[in-house]
């Protein structure tokens, strides 16, 4: 849960690198809470027609738009890409899959041009 606050935090911030762990974790998190949400909506009613998500969902997804962007940029500046990568998932099929690959990888090992290596920091 630290690190899904974490993220919160640094909701603007674009600038500098995260770890694999930090970029999975917000998703995991991430995703209980649009379950949650969905869950919420089907409960209380407040579904659009024929779909099984509704305001909270909608709601949540606004809140956490900004924080997902930043995140992403900074799992990229990690692996040593920019993050206008992301666009990459525009492309069907090959896109989404490629940008899955890169939010596995290792980060690159010591500095590279977006910072200094999040492993290393963490393990001063």
């Amino acid at each position: 849960m630290n690190w899904y606050l974490q993220v919160l935090k640094n909701y603007t911030v674009f600038s500098g690198r995260a770890r694999r762990k930090e970029y999975w974790m917000f998703a995991l998190f991430n995703l209980i809470f649009v379950i949650a949400a969905m869950i919420i909506d089907n409960v209380i009613g407040t579904t659009m027609a024929g779909l099984p998500y509704g305001l909270f969902y909608f709601l949540y997804g606004l809140a956490v738009l900004i924080p997902s962007l930043a995140v992403a940029v900074r799992r990229l500046h990690d692996v040593g890409k920019s993050g206008w990568f992301l666009l990459i998932a525009l492309i069907p099929v090959v896109g989404g899959i490629w940008l899955l690959v890169l939010f596995f990888t290792d980060g690159v090992t010591g500095q590279n041009e977006y910072g200094t290596n999040p492993k290393e920091i963490a393990s001063t």
